[in-house]
């Protein structure tokens, strides 16, 4: 345990190492405060004034904590985050060394566009991209062993403005919806509300020892183990879950939180996970692109903090075969400018309708746009988890609870929200009773289920950023309240009352949109033939996914709401499409590596020395009876019949690989890969776990899952 952990309480550190409200008004004169604020809060231009004194302001505060250096922290398209730092140090007129940081530094970088992927947007020889700063998002101080970087959040654009990031959509996504659901609010008698979204992502992840890590080379190339057999005890003692947390692992995590507090990062939650050597930790929840920057933060704090402490932080979403993956549960809810939760179902009449029409629309948008949202969550990694009776399907549905899809079947039929069970007496126009929270069990196999006063979507993978789904939810959600909204305006024109027009567009958008609510079991078959029949997409690998970023209507939703223009969409198809097949690419390398060089030479040795026991054996056939020498001679032929299918597989494998590297095309390379190179890739696995089971101990090459997933 630190000594600084150990001597401080929360409250005296938390957030020191955040440039946040307090600071800002601590540090800055009051009209500049006023300012900045009013660009914050209302998108007020940012005045040349304004960031010259906010910049004077963060140097003067950065450097009493120590910090030499600065950064534009901004996330590329890789999902993760990029910085390029450079000093406060300026030598002045006269040879003398100064400490200098300016508004326009603090505004504008120029990091390389060409060296990060742009999707076909940026070519090596068109190099200049900028980053902006992002005032909303506060910037903060990132400590080391040798001093701190103040990191500042910015968005990452080219030279032509189109976004090449994940920040920038994200804020415009936020923009869209805030439009629509304000103008809702408005005909509710809310007028001047702005809107925000909410999120709180469950960050998932494993540790295992850094010397078993270190003896993986599938770990440290691909982040998860390409072969190993199932020890004899996985997860299915169900003893993990909740279970008392290792003294080891517990001191990470304080250590890791102590880190995050001081960033200000309201970690609130932490726990054993289902699998062996699984955890969990979430914060509390937070504006969309400040929750954002802060799950980059949190993945960062405990990769550095694991790494000090000698483990290792798997943050892959399939680290290890036959026990459960990783995700990142991403709770999402819209919240008014007064603090109210727009999907809480509330205390007063106008309030429950007001509820009902936020609730089905979303119901619409995911309804809409379910391949979109399945795209967003798409990756290489995710594809091990869904559907595998861990994580949700790959189809896209809602899960209500009994209560709100009564209530929603009662307003389709006629009835006005009429239903029979005593929670919810009446939801007729004169007389709307609260409708209770948490009054809905909770459905751990729907990818997006209501929780009482937010949805949880469920079926993000654990390494993803959260910036993309969010995005992509907001602008499907922004769609389908613009719908309805326009409808509700329609209906109030024609003479009829708010509480007459919300029941008539609801009734229409819960007919429109029934198919995506299922309360079931979503790992069942049924489902997915169910599910079918209802058209609901059910794109089962990410090839297939990603060509929702094509459709016609996805484009135009997207571009519609200001979110993505059209090279921006093509971006995005694009880089996912070659980071799948890169990502594949190094993982077939890399089996072929292990196979040759690892498993193969292992599993050789032992036959050999089978062979020779088995000659010793019939130099002494004459005291021996047969059954011995037989007996050794099967084991002998199970073995070498192992090592001539995997030799086979490989083959196999080598000739798949180069034809998917010949190919060309990256989305026929990517299906390709999907369906004939990954069915190879199992089949040789498969052989390798079998001659582990095989070899004896002392001569397999590798940690093995009983060492990594039980010994910390």
């Amino acid at each position: 345990m630190s000594a600084e952990r150990e001597s401080h309480n929360l409250l005296d550190y938390f957030g020191i190492n955040t440039f946040n409200d307090t600071v800002m008004q601590e540090r800055l004169p009051k009209e500049i405060y006023k300012r900045l604020q009013a660009t914050i809060k209302k998108g007020a231009r940012l005045d040349q004034d304004v960031a010259n004194a906010v910049a004077h302001a963060m140097k003067e505060w950065a450097v009493d904590r120590g910090v030499t250096h600065f950064t534009h922290w901004f996330q590329p398209m890789t999902g993760l985050t990029a910085e390029k730092h450079d000093a406060f140090l300026d030598i002045d007129k006269d040879g003398k060394p100064i400490q200098r940081f300016s508004g326009n530094m603090l505004i504008q970088g120029e990091p390389d566009a060409s060296s990060f992927p742009s999707g076909g947007m940026r070519s090596t020889f068109e190099a200049r991209g900028y980053t902006m700063w992002d005032p909303s998002s506060p910037a903060f101080i990132m400590e080391s062993g040798n001093g701190a970087i103040l990191c500042i959040p910015t968005v990452f654009i080219s030279y032509n403005g189109e976004a090449l990031d994940k920040k920038a959509p994200l804020l415009r996504s936020m923009r869209a919806i805030d439009k629509e659901a304000s103008r809702i609010l408005a005909l509710f008698g809310r007028e001047g509300h702005r809107v925000t979204i909410t999120l709180g992502p469950e960050q998932e992840y494993f540790l295992v020892d850094q010397k078993y890590f270190e003896q993986r080379p599938d770990l440290i190339m691909a982040g998860r183990t390409l072969i190993g057999a199932a020890p004899p005890r996985g997860q299915q003692m169900e003893d993990h879950y909740f279970g008392s947390i290792k003294e080891r692992v517990l001191d990470f995590m304080q250590d890791a939180e102590h880190e995050l507090y001081k960033l200000g990062v309201p970690a609130k939650t932490r726990h054993n996970e289902v699998a062996p050597h699984q955890f969990e930790i979430a914060p509390i929840f937070d504006e969309a692109n400040v929750a954002a920057d802060r799950n980059q933060q949190i993945m960062e704090v405990l990769k550095k903090v694991a790494m000090r402490k000698g483990l290792a932080l798997l943050l892959h979403e399939k680290p290890f075969a036959a026990i459960n993956g990783s995700g990142k549960h991403l709770n999402w809810s819209m919240v008014d400018g007064a603090g109210h939760n727009l999907l809480d179902p509330g205390q007063t009449p106008s309030e429950n309708l007001q509820f009902l029409v936020f609730l089905v629309g979303v119901l619409e948008g995911v309804y809409n746009y379910a391949d979109l949202l399945r795209a967003a969550i798409a990756s290489a990694g995710n594809d091990h988890r869904l559907g595998a009776n861990e994580a949700p399907p790959a189809v896209m549905s809602v899960f209500l609870g009994s209560t709100l899809s009564a209530i929603l079947d009662s307003i389709e039929s006629g009835s006005n929200g009429a239903v029979s069970e005593q929670k919810i007496i009446d939801l007729g126009i004169a007389n709307l009773p609260r409708i209770m929270q948490d009054n809905t069990d909770r459905n751990r196999t729907s990818p997006f289920a209501f929780t009482g006063n937010k949805f949880e979507f469920r079926a993000l993978g654990s390494a993803a950023s959260i910036s993309t789904p969010a995005t992509i939810l907001n602008g499907a959600v922004a769609t389908a309240l613009k719908a309805m909204g326009d409808d509700l305006e329609a209906r109030i024109k024609e003479g009829a009352s708010l509480n007459e027009a919300c029941f008539s567009v609801l009734k229409k958008y819960i007919a429109h949109n029934k198919a995506v609510r299922f309360e079931g079991n979503g790992y069942s078959e049924e489902w997915l033939a169910e599910a079918e029949k209802r058209g609901l997409p059910n794109l089962k690998n990410t090839p297939a996914a990603l060509e929702a970023y094509t459709f016609p209507k996805n484009k135009k939703m997207l571009t519609q709401t200001g979110i993505y223009s059209e090279a921006e969409i093509s971006s995005r198809y694009n880089t996912k499409l070659e980071r799948y097949c890169n990502t594949l690419g190094i993982e077939y390398s890399m089996l072929q590596s292990l196979t040759r060089t690892h498993v193969l030479p292992a599993a050789v040795e032992y036959q050999n020395t089978l062979i020779q026991s088995i000659e010793g054996l019939q130099a002494l056939k004459d005291i021996l009876d047969d059954d011995t020498v037989a007996a050794q001679g099967a084991l002998l032929r199970r073995v070498s019949s192992e090592i001539a299918a995997l030799l086979k597989a490989n083959d196999a494998l080598h000739s798949a690989t180069e034809k998917a590297e010949a190919l060309e095309d990256e989305q026929e390379k990517a299906h390709f890969i999907a369906e004939s190179v990954i069915p190879v890739m199992e089949r040789v696995r498969a052989h390798c776990d079998a001659l582990e089971e095989l070899t004896p101990d002392d001569l397999w090459p590798l940690p093995k899952y009983r060492e990594m997933l039980f010994i910390m």
